[in-house]
């Protein structure tokens, strides 16, 4: 059962796109088509506002938190083809790199994880995916990967640092730590790209769904042998893409067809549960049973905390 604990008036001046919580879940950052981010004290069930950061010269699609052992740090992309990073120094918020080397629409933003470095990778409608490290200096490296998506790259993310089988290979001392992430684009297409002697190659192409994708979502690790990727499109589908770590094929599966176009999909801690949101205005968690079947465990619907269950519902 879902209960709502906490709703919060944001009061931006248009459509809110993306809302996220902080590591410690303390603080939460929106972005609104108002050109603006706002970040909000949200501990002990307060909503203080912070600050409110302008930069943007369109609507602001997406945000995502750094690990908190590089500080308070925060990315932004929007329309206006920028991606912002932006820093608590002090006490006071500001830019800290400003990158604004796409030609169109950046549409994702997602940090990678901590024991990558300070890494950015962004997807943009120009069909590219840029690479952001920080060296360390205080400058800044940019690999591109150019027609990455034809027509246009709507989302990223990155693998868990802990890899497959990490487990069994700390045992034997075997651990190495490869970079991937998966992107979903405008040809329909789901792809996992790897990071080889510096340069980012295509290492899968997933093709399963018949529009656009609209996001993708690798799950967290817990050292198991199987990898998993969600990914949701207008197609009104979400799809289950696990691999076995034994072989390169990665299994398809639906998870479940929805009567509208279904927008996010996103893992809980753990990577065993999955909220999907769409244009139905629900937000419905789904979990794996031991049959390996997906099952509905939970319903939010659209409103005051309408909350609803449907634990034997697919």
């Amino acid at each position: 059962m879902v209960s709502v604990i906490n709703s919060v008036d944001t009061a931006h001046e248009d459509m809110i796109h993306d809302a996220q919580l902080d590591y410690y879940g303390t603080k939460l950052a929106t972005c609104s088509s108002d050109r603006s981010i706002k970040l909000f004290d949200v501990s002990n069930g307060q909503q203080t506002l912070i600050t409110h950061l302008w930069g943007h010269e369109g609507p602001v699609w997406q945000l995502t938190w750094a690990h908190p052992m590089f500080g308070n740090m925060l990315a932004s992309c929007g329309y206006d083809r920028k991606v912002i990073i932006w820093k608590e120094t002090n006490g006071t918020w500001g830019k800290l790199y400003e990158y604004a080397h796409h030609d169109s629409s950046v549409n994702s933003v997602s940090f990678a994880p901590h024991e990558y470095g300070l890494v950015l990778a962004c997807g943009s409608s120009d069909g590219s995916i840029s690479i952001i490290s920080s060296t360390g200096d205080g400058s800044w490296d940019t690999k591109k990967i150019s027609n990455a998506h034809t027509i246009g790259c709507n989302a990223v993310s990155w693998a868990p640092a802990t890899a497959p089988n990490a487990l069994y290979d700390q045992q034997n001392g075997q651990q190495q730590v490869v970079k991937r992430l998966v992107s979903g684009g405008c040809d329909f297409l789901v792809k996992i790209w790897i990071e080889d002697n510096g340069q980012w190659i295509e290492e899968q192409k997933l093709e399963g769904h018949s529009d656009w994708v609209r996001d993708v979502a690798w799950a967290p690790s817990i050292g198991l042998a199987k990898s998993v990727i969600a990914s949701c499109s207008q197609d009104c589908r979400v799809i289950i893409w696990s691999n076995d770590g034994m072989s390169a094929q990665w299994d398809r599966k639906t998870l479940n067809k929805f009567d509208d176009v279904v927008w996010h999909v996103s893992w809980s801690t753990t990577g065993n549960i999955l909220a999907v949101s769409g244009g139905d205005n629900k937000v419905t968690l789904w979990k794996e049973s031991l049959e390996g079947q997906w099952v509905c465990i939970s319903e939010v619907n659209k409103g005051q905390g309408q909350i609803g269950d449907r634990p034997n519902s697919g």
